[in-house]
């Protein structure tokens, strides 16, 4: 079997696949990149037995069909360095041995028997499929993931919520003290239906999904889901069990409202981040039309403080967050103005966008730390 096509396209798909693959695995065989030659294409295809990514590239000069699979450090360490550039794989699949052909040399390795690698379980009869543009998942997940929690006795926490309704598509993450509810409200389904995403998958489709226009379908059902995009596919098993109802923790009633530039408050918090004890208490002191910020650490003598101007009409209060949770919520915006939803200082604060994109609603929340008056 022999074909021919381009060295920095197949290594570029490589690399994103080399993300799926474990660096110890229970097969052997999931050690290896599947190759799969039929009808002018190529399909590669990575897994760690619970989450399979496949793409495909066109080839040049390819009439064949077969298939083979080579260990991913193998390939992956003849591609780095070569520049671009045709390259010729000849392939004898009965002895399973590959040459690779480039301008000034050439590779010789062997491969592995492809009937050993995996095969992917198709999703069943029945399953819900979600349609959504690349780039507001991939904006959604990459807002969301550095909510997820790591909590080994409710590992529903530890992934993202997709929560389809005939209102809107929630996207939501949260590790109990801090979380992020995306809703799309042009997509939506008279037979709601939801899922939860392991982190894996979901950084592995945040990052393709930037390279890849258009739309992504998501066909899944109790167990399982299949994304399919641009060039590319995604199977993965999903995190069985009964994510809590996000929206019973979210205040309604939030009379004090906070509005400020981002980069600003931001930047405040960096600056006394610092000073604060190990908890990483920051108090916020709000008055009409000013927000003081302070943090100390009582066992070193350390104290910082920090005063901004600000929108803010509500009552006088003080209340308390933790500096590293409300910089991680600051960071995974990218509006210019926020605004901070208070009711009182026991109850969750809540941060929204000052103007939300067209049919989305972003909200994060961040659970209050206790003041020792």
């Amino acid at each position: 079997m022999r074909f021919t096509l381009s060295s920095s396209e197949l290594n570029g798909q490589l690399q994103t696949l080399s993300k799926v693959i474990n660096s110890k695995n229970s097969l052997a065989i999931l050690e290896c990149f599947l190759f799969e030659v039929a009808n002018g294409r190529m399909k590669i295809t990575a897994s760690d037995s619970e989450t399979v990514m496949t793409t495909s590239i066109a080839l040049e000069d390819a009439d064949v069909e077969g298939k083979f699979a080579i260990p991913n450090r193998t390939i992956l360490d003849a591609m780095r360095e070569l520049p671009e550039q045709p390259l010729t794989f000849d392939v004898d699949t009965v002895n399973l041995t590959i040459k690779v052909l480039y301008q000034n040399g050439m590779y010789n390795f062997t491969a592995m028997n492809a009937d050993e690698y995996p095969q992917i379980q198709p999703i069943g009869e029945g399953a819900s499929v979600i349609t959504i543009d690349a780039s507001i998942l991939s904006n959604n997940i990459s807002r969301s993931i550095f909510a997820t929690a790591q909590d080994e006795l409710r590992p529903v926490m530890n992934g993202i919520y997709f929560d389809l309704t005939p209102d809107s598509l929630a996207i939501v993450a949260s590790d109990g003290h801090k979380l992020v509810r995306n809703k799309n409200y042009s997509v939506k389904s008279e037979s709601p239906a939801a899922f939860i995403m392991q982190k894996k998958p979901a950084t592995l489709l945040k990052n393709v999904l930037g390279k890849d226009g258009g739309d992504v379908v998501i066909k899944f059902d109790n167990r399982n889901a299949e994304i399919t995009f641009g060039e590319g596919t995604l199977s993965c098993r999903l995190i069985e069990g009964r994510y809590p109802n996000y929206n019973s923790v979210i205040p309604k009633d939030n009379p004090n409202q906070l509005t400020i530039d981002r980069k600003v408050l931001l930047s405040a918090l960096r600056r006394v981040l610092p000073f604060a004890s190990g908890t990483q208490l920051i108090r916020f002191h709000l008055e009409t039309g000013k927000l003081e910020l302070k943090s100390e650490d009582i066992d070193f003598s350390t104290s910082a403080q920090e005063k901004i101007q600000c929108d803010y009409n509500g009552r006088p209060m003080s209340i308390g967050f933790k500096g590293g949770s409300l910089t991680e919520i600051l960071n995974n915006l990218d509006c210019e103005e926020v605004t901070l939803q208070l009711s009182d200082p026991s109850r969750a604060g809540v941060i929204v966008p000052t103007t939300q994109p067209e049919n989305e609603e972003i909200l994060m929340l961040i659970m209050p730390m206790l003041l020792n008056d």
